[in-house]
């Protein structure tokens, strides 16, 4: 019960939806393009990641000084099933198509490189 108590509550911040958000659909985001992205502080986001990697959404690999975040490519039994519903509703948010306009020309600059 623990378990599913925490991938609920990993989902209870705007913050943490629209980071999975952005990453469903760039599939790997450097800290530095979630910071410009979000326009939050980089404790912040690093807090929000935190929360969604510990709640096994996430998972993140270094590159140099860079740590690098994408979705779990083996997601538990419940995060698989949640995966395509919270994807559809968070298409759908004005917040989030912003978000991904701006991850769109983030792309186009070349970031953190």
């Amino acid at each position: 019960m623990n378990d599913l108590t925490t991938v609920f509550q990993s989902l209870e911040e705007d913050t943490r939806l629209r980071i999975l958000a952005l990453l469903m659909e760039a599939r790997e985001l450097c800290v530095c393009d979630l910071i410009a992205i979000l326009q939050l502080p980089q404790s912040t986001v690093s807090r929000h990641l935190s929360h969604l990697k510990n709640a096994g959404w996430l998972q993140d690999r270094r590159e140099g000084v860079w740590i690098y975040y994408s979705i779990v490519k083996q997601p538990g039994p419940l995060q698989q099933s949640l995966l395509p519903t919270i994807r559809y509703f968070l298409q759908q948010q004005e917040i989030v198509k912003q978000d991904v306009e701006s991850l769109r020309k983030l792309s186009e600059n070349n970031s953190c490189a």
